[in-house]
């Protein structure tokens, strides 16, 4: 896999968390614990792709 693609499945992961946490925040059932977990899932994938893109930077 080349880093571009790899770039661009992180940035489909990161897509899904979002939808995923907009569904959570319009829920009252879901819990802020989970809410928490998944913005920590983005901003992980957020930081990796960050990593990668300034790798081919340079």
């Amino acid at each position: 896999m080349t880093i571009q693609a790899h770039i661009e499945s992180l940035a489909k992961k990161h897509g899904a968390l979002e939808e995923k946490l907009h569904t959570a925040l319009a829920s009252p059932s879901v819990d802020d614990k989970e809410i928490l977990e998944i913005k920590r899932l983005k901003l992980r994938l957020k930081d990796e792709m960050e990593r990668l893109r300034s790798s081919t930077r340079h």
